[in-house]
């Protein structure tokens, strides 16, 4: 697996927006006790999103802060509200979609369950911390 620190188009000279968003999200996850965090460069395999970010919880409450703590950082630190969410009534597997982004907020259990970065497992990961 690929890892990789930084991501660049060539020619253009404009922030990738998706790219800090991810970070962000990567780094407020960690500060409210998410585990096994991982970015995922997405976007050569996928037309849905370029980047995703997926973390664990250990139980479903943690599961719903660390999403809750994700979508108010974002909103007041970078403007960005998420196109749709999902999952906030079970509080299992929380889907913040930013269209450019979309995070993955699971229940431990949930993420083994699904082995969703098995299934991206030759993407580049973006190191984050």
């Amino acid at each position: 697996m690929a890892e990789i620190e930084t991501t660049s188009v060539e020619g253009a000279d404009l922030p990738d927006d998706g790219r800090e968003l991810a970070l962000h999200a990567a780094r407020t996850a960690d500060d409210k006790k998410g585990e096994d965090i991982l970015i995922l460069d997405v976007g050569d395999v996928l037309a849905i999103a370029g980047w995703f970010v997926v973390v664990s919880a250990s139980n479903s409450r943690l599961v719903e802060s660390v999403a809750d703590d994700i979508e108010a950082a974002a909103k007041a630190d970078l403007g960005r509200s998420p196109v749709r969410t999902e999952g906030h009534r079970e509080k299992q597997w929380i889907l913040i979609d930013y269209g450019d982004v979309i995070v993955h907020v699971f229940h431990q259990e949930m993420r083994e369950f699904y082995e969703i970065e098995r299934l991206y497992g030759d993407v580049p990961r973006l190191k984050w911390n």
